[in-house]
């Protein structure tokens, strides 16, 4: 199993910058990619970011594409979310999630709350 552990969530004035931390633990040698996914109240939870563990590669959301750069450390397990321009809409939970032998597995999430 995989347990991943998000950090780094809080309030922010529109405009401001937060970056989220995910530590993945447990069974993570076989893991492709982490990602990061969101919901905001009243709303399906939607993709934000993901990248690969090997070669790096990133895909971004269009929402956040220009604003959100995802960043991994191998050494520590750890994916991040570099968050700048923040915008109100970008409020929400964040969830932190990895996918091992076909299931899926989650974080508990960080709430985000950008003010206007």
């Amino acid at each position: 199993q995989v347990q991943l552990v998000e950090s780094g969530g809080g309030l922010v004035q529109a405009g401001g910058s937060l970056r989220l931390s995910c530590a993945a633990s447990g069974r993570t040698f076989s893991l492709q990619f982490m990602g990061w996914f969101r919901q905001a109240p009243g709303k399906e939870r939607e993709f934000v970011s993901r990248i690969t563990w090997l070669a790096g590669s990133t895909h971004y959301a269009d929402s956040v594409k220009g604003r959100f750069t995802i960043s991994r450390d191998n050494a520590k397990n750890t994916v991040y979310l570099q968050m700048n321009t923040l915008k109100p809409e970008d409020t929400a939970v964040y969830y932190c999630h990895t996918v091992d032998t076909g299931v899926d597995y989650w974080g508990k999430g960080t709430l985000v709350t950008v003010s206007s």
